[in-house]
């Protein structure tokens, strides 16, 4: 098992009690060996392992280590977890919301902190040996990417970089550019999941009384639009509209009938989220036993215990804990705190068996699922409504499966006369999109490059982005290929020369008489 591994990190594998996959030992033995990683394998797959191993490496080597996140929800996860295995005294936590134990040897963040962090040259640098920087992907979010950018240019270059990415298409480019900022860099790729994923299209039939079916999206061959549908929803067409999208109640109660759940329904909208959750509430739809409810309610009185009952009565507990006794909760980041990490730990432990979340649940946070159920294949960006890409429903899909519990996940995707089903199964089948660079300058760097920079570093510093890498990387390609072309049309001349001529010379003569007839008699 630990062939490629020694020391600190060899003694932390067997300590886990389970034999690693390959992907992670790879990562490890980089990380002991002194490098820096990027490291992009499907959600669920065992990416955090590595994190903690390099947390291991970095406390036996007498330094501190740096885990941080997106949001605030995932940070406030790692940080239980990190505590389970080092105690309150050994963790920290830094957020908007909590400040913690900074001093900590191990300290979870969000990385505006971090970013902060660096710019401000916080004495908490000194001494860190390691930092984690999950769902790095992230740095392609058109509005707080750059953070993770500036991150991986200004970090001191002394410090490792774990960097956990779910799969992107071009993980070799995205990989050369830490290399070309942190020195050192290995790039392990995993692109088998754990738990084998299957999409499933659901569509409500109204020439069949309304009846909701279940088709695979995909054919046989895993790549192309399953013919069946495509056939169907021809045949649909017409004046009045065959198939529709079936509501959340006939989608919640499909799911108990075909054994799916838990099941985790992702809706790109916090009110849609609550409206959801109240409507399956209220139709009467129990999905947990009598132990479960009392189970529910002691839990729930204990993670609120610290709010005030007036607090609670604004918060509206008592519909929230109505909601949670049959089995069916929101999640999203409208919720305080306390709400939302009463829904986590409840769903995981089986107790509440259906969610309706926003994406920011996508990111990390550990509530694996057996079905997830991707509800539009549009969300807002802010300026507009988008499609989905194929990281985008990766990403979404991947809580579908739980290892060790289930054979397989489904992803459900509720049929759009507004978006044709051959997108869907294209972005189904593609599993990745390439990562783009959301790099902007914005005024806090310019600031801090001009107060801790000559100006030739901060104008290095200004074009060490992932964009302006990604240009000079495709202009040197460019440059390649034409030196190659041009090679060829040189040997091409070459060889159309010999003692008696050149074609080109043929070529131009008069045929038949003069020039063009002797040339033709040598040849």
């Amino acid at each position: 098992m630990n062939a490629h591994l020694s020391g600190v990190a060899w003694e932390f594998l067997n300590g886990e009690g389970f034999e690693p996959d390959g992907f992670q030992i790879e990562a490890i033995a980089a990380i002991e060996s002194g490098a820096s990683v990027v490291v992009t394998a499907p959600t669920g797959s065992g990416k955090t392992l590595i994190a903690e191993a390099a947390i291991e490496i970095a406390l036996a080597a007498g330094k501190r280590a740096f885990y941080t996140t997106p949001i605030k929800a995932l940070s406030n996860q790692k940080y239980r977890d990190l505590v389970d295995r080092y105690g309150e005294g050994g963790t920290g936590l830094l957020t908007g919301d909590n400040s913690l134990n900074g001093e900590a040897p191990v300290v979870v963040m969000t990385t505006e902190v971090l970013r902060n962090m660096i710019y401000a040259g916080s004495e908490a640098l000194d001494g860190l040996g390691v930092v984690v920087l999950d769902e790095v992907h992230y740095l392609q979010d058109r509005y707080r990417g750059s953070v993770w950018e500036e991150t991986i240019i200004h970090l001191p270059g002394d410090i490792q970089l774990v960097n956990l990415s779910a799969t992107v298409a071009n993980s070799e480019e995205f990989a050369g550019w830490v290399r070309a900022r942190r020195g050192a860099t290995e790039l392990v790729v995993e692109e088998k999941r754990p738990v084998p994923l299957e999409s499933v299209y659901l569509l409500r039939d109204r020439y069949h009384g309304d009846a909701i079916e279940w088709f695979p999206i995909l054919g046989k061959d895993g790549n192309r639009p399953n013919p069946r549908v495509v056939d169907l929803l021809r045949k649909g067409r017409g004046r009045r509209r065959r198939f529709a999208t079936p509501r959340r109640l006939e989608v919640s109660e499909a799911l108990l009938a075909g054994g799916m759940l838990p099941a985790i329904n992702f809706i790109f909208s916090r009110a849609g989220c609550d409206q959801a959750a109240r409507t399956v509430a209220s139709a009467g739809l129990r999905l947990t036993s009598a132990d479960e409810r009392r189970e529910i309610r002691a839990f729930a009185s204990e993670a609120t215990s610290h709010l005030d009952q007036t607090d609670l009565a604004v918060l509206g507990y008592e519909s929230w804990l109505a909601m949670l006794e049959c089995g069916v909760a929101a999640h999203h980041a409208g919720r305080v705190p306390a709400f939302k990490e009463a829904v986590e730990r409840l769903f995981a432990d089986g107790s509440i068996k259906l969610v309706f979340a926003t994406e920011t649940l996508a990111l990390g946070i550990n509530m694996p699922a057996k079905a997830v159920v991707v509800e539009s294949f549009s969300k807002f960006n802010g300026e507009s409504h988008e499609l989905l890409r194929a990281g985008d429903y990766t990403q979404l899909t991947g809580r579908a499966g739980r290892r060790g519990i289930d054979d397989r996940g489904t992803a459900v995707v509720l049929y759009s006369p507004y978006v044709p089903f051959k997108q869907v199964a294209d972005v189904a089948a593609a599993g990745s999109h390439p990562l783009v660079s959301s790099f902007e300058p914005s005024y806090n760097m310019a600031v801090n490059l001009v107060a801790n920079y000559p100006r030739a570093k901060a104008q290095e510093l200004l074009r060490a982005s992932f964009a302006q890498f990604t240009v000079q990387e495709r202009a040197r390609r460019l440059d390649e290929r034409i030196a190659e072309r041009e090679g060829e049309v040189d040997r091409y001349l070459a060889a159309a020369q010999c003692e008696r001529g050149d074609i080109e010379a043929y070529a131009e003569a008069p045929f038949g008489s003069g020039e063009g007839a002797d040339a033709a008699r040598a040849y």
